[in-house]
This record gives C-alpha cells, sequence and structure tokens, in this order.
C-alpha cells in the first residue's frame, strides 16, 4: 500500500512528467501522436519511479517508448528542475508502455460478438482447439 508522501510525489511526477514528455518529443519533430502518462508508482525509499505511458496510435507505441528512455536522462534532468523546489532528490525513472487501453478495447469487441471463436474458430489457437 502507497503511503500519502508516495501518492503525492508519483501526482508531481505524473504531472511534469507529461509536459516534458510532449515538449521532448514536439522538439524531436515527432507528430500525429498522444501521449499521456496514465500512472506513476513511486517505491516507499522514494529512489525509484516507474511510468507508464499510454500511447496512441498505438502501433508505434514500442518505437515510442524506446526513443524516450534514450532520452531519460534529460527528461530527468527536465523533471528535476521543476521539482527542485518540492524534492529533496529526484527518483530513477523507469518507462513502461501502458497497454490497457488497447486491452479493453479487444474485449468490447469481443462483448459485441465481432471476435466471436464460435462463429469463426480461427481466432482460437490451434492447440487449444481439441
Amino acid at each position: 500500500m502507497e503511503s500519502n508522501r508516495q501518492k503525492k510525489i508519483a501526482g508531481i511526477l505524473q504531472k511534469d512528467l507529461a509536459e516534458v514528455i510532449q515538449l521532448e518529443l514536439k522538439a524531436a519533430g515527432t507528430q500525429n501522436l498522444i501521449i499521456s502518462v496514465t500512472k506513476v508508482r513511486v517505491t516507499p525509499d522514494l529512489l525509484q519511479a516507474r511510468v507508464h505511458l499510454s500511447i496512441f496510435p498505438s502501433e508505434k507505441s514500442e518505437q515510442i517508448v524506446e526513443e524516450i528512455r534514450g532520452k531519460k536522462s534529460k527528461i530527468k534532468h527536465e523533471v528535476a528542475q521543476r521539482t527542485k523546489h518540492q524534492l529533496r532528490r529526484m527518483p530513477e525513472l523507469t518507462f513502461f508502455n501502458d497497454d490497457s487501453i488497447e486491452y479493453i478495447n479487444d474485449l468490447e469487441q469481443a462483448f459485441k460478438g465481432k471476435n466471436d471463436p464460435i462463429k469463426n474458430p480461427d481466432l482460437i489457437d490451434k492447440r487449444k482447439k481439441n
């Protein structure tokens, strides 16, 4: 369970990371892309933060996450400058792709009957058909 301090720091980081990442990608010339920081989890010792990013369109998500990981030190420095009066030490950032939106869309399609394995048995893995 997260403490109030962890939650406050995660909220501060989430807001500032969203702004910094948008600015970095815009400066790199990346267009037609929506990135949101969906979740930030900070460890109890406040030394590490797991940052979950939701990227639309999702086809480019892995490529964009790798690009952000490559710019991690620059992003960390910029966020540290913004939060220097609120944090003593900037946590180490680890970026992950949050594919929960894709998962929800797949579930919606299944509930609407578009991916019905009874009507289309090719949707089931071959090893599970028997």
